[in-house]
């Protein structure tokens, strides 16, 4: 159950940390929005150490699908309905801006970057089209409505956005690794005031970055509650017409669709961790009818932290924290929000602010129904009977059939058949 990515896309190795040691940054955490944090800084020239519990890119990073847009489904009318038009003008330019990084940066990068045109399609609700071309063309952003999708089954059209673009994001992101100081195999046991405390020794930093998909620190900022995680599923087909473009369904769960040389990645079968839902066996079943040809080469998962409203979040990991920094909350966007963390996290530390900080800030407003739904689940979950517990916060585990896991329904720890931990936030491997 090996990504493509993982066929040629090699990491470089480095040592675990021995002793102590003092740096103006520490970045925990080392997929790709940790490395690129601890890159952004270094360019801006802080001295900067990544601390990874494992093996750079060996968690969610290296089972995403790569794409790099500022199309994050159909968002720019709910966030302009919901938070008014300068919020959605923000978010637009943080990731443009984004974006535009990566474009800037896979110029000197050997990783197969590709210029693509986005896709949001839908097969059921056309007026939610017309709607997010309204909200785009409020913002002063080019988009326009496409027709006659190269997709194999009709859809009622969709809102293009152009030049989006893909990568091959272990590729790039060994590149930029060779240029950073990294521990690997240095797991964070506890932070305390400016140190962070590890098997082998202690990391003294003016600064820390909690880079760790999902934030292992409970006793700031609620995340447990703001946040809850969703798996999805990719099959990767040869065989079949590749179409041009990125191609992903307006709805919760629809299909995704992109390219990859001669192989198609074909999305979806998402859902809530700890929950049942179609997997691989729903996209195989997509596959049979659309593309009875087609030779499955590759089938993976992967794991997205999804915030209350929609945005990430991104800044001081809590009020009271203010040299404590987070970076989490993608809601299935992870590389463009990667880059955006990164930058805005730069200014953060650099100047003491960023234009795009209040957007982003993980201490805004809560109120929002996913919040109740995050906590009934918890509460719920921590009444049951259950053996098999999840030594984050508790809740009850529930075997994964699929994929031969342990997961936890609260907040989406994973752990294999003999109880060792695959996911976080747990931070350890489960009691037998």
């Amino acid at each position: 159950m090996k990504s493509i990515w993982m066929e040629d896309g090699h990491m470089p190795n480095f040592p675990p940390l021995r002793g102590d040691h003092q740096t103006d940054v520490l970045v925990i955490g080392g997929g790709m929005a940790g490395l690129l944090c601890a890159y952004q800084l270094r360019l801006a020239g802080v001295n900067c150490v990544v601390a990874e519990a494992k093996t750079l890119a060996g968690g969610i990073t290296k089972d995403t699908t790569a794409k790099l847009t500022v199309q994050h489904g159909l968002i720019y009318r709910q966030l302009i309905d919901r938070f008014g038009g300068e919020t959605a003008r923000m978010y637009l330019e943080a990731n443009l801006r984004a974006l535009e990084e990566f474009k800037w940066l896979c110029q000197g990068i050997d990783c197969d970057f590709t210029p693509q045109d986005s896709y949001i399609y839908t097969t059921a609700r056309r007026e939610k089209l017309e709607k997010e071309l309204s909200a785009l063309e409020d913002l002063g952003y080019p988009a326009q409505l496409a027709e006659g999708l190269p997709l194999p089954f009709p859809t009622l059209g969709a809102v293009k956005v152009p030049n989006q673009a893909q990568f091959h994001p272990l590729k790039f992101m060994s590149a930029i690794a060779e240029e950073l100081l990294v521990y690997e195999s240095t797991p964070v046991r506890r932070l305390e005031k400016g140190m962070a405390i590890t098997d082998r020794g202690q990391i003294r930093a003016k600064a820390i970055i909690v880079a760790t998909h999902f934030p292992f620190l409970n006793t700031h900022g609620s995340y447990f509650l703001k946040l809850y995680q969703q798996r999805s599923y990719v099959l990767s087909l040869k065989g079949v017409t590749v179409p041009q473009g990125m191609y992903l369904d307006e709805a919760e769960n629809g299909l995704s669709f992109r390219g990859w040389g001669d192989h198609l990645l074909l999305g979806g079968g998402g859902h809530r961790t700890g929950k049942p839902g179609g997997g691989w066996q729903e996209l195989e079943t997509v596959s049979r009818i659309h593309y009875p040809q087609a030779v499955i080469t590759h089938r993976w998962a992967t794991q997205d932290c999804m915030s209350l409203d929609g945005i990430p979040y991104i800044g001081r990991y809590s009020a009271r924290t203010p040299e404590l920094y987070v970076a989490t909350g993608f809601n299935k966007w992870g590389m463009t929000s990667a880059m955006a963390a990164a930058q805005i996290l730069r200014e953060l530390i650099t100047t003491g602010d960023s234009p795009y900080a209040r957007v982003f800030s993980p201490s805004r407003h809560m109120l929002h129904p996913q919040l109740m739904t995050n906590a009934l689940e918890a509460v719920g979950n921590l009444l049951s009977f259950s053996t098999k517990r999840c030594p984050h916060m508790g809740c009850a585990l529930k075997w994964n059939a699929q994929e031969h896991s342990w997961d936890c329904p609260c907040h989406g720890s994973r752990f294999d058949q003999d109880g060792r931990l695959i996911d976080n936030p747990a931070t350890s491997d489960r009691k037998k």
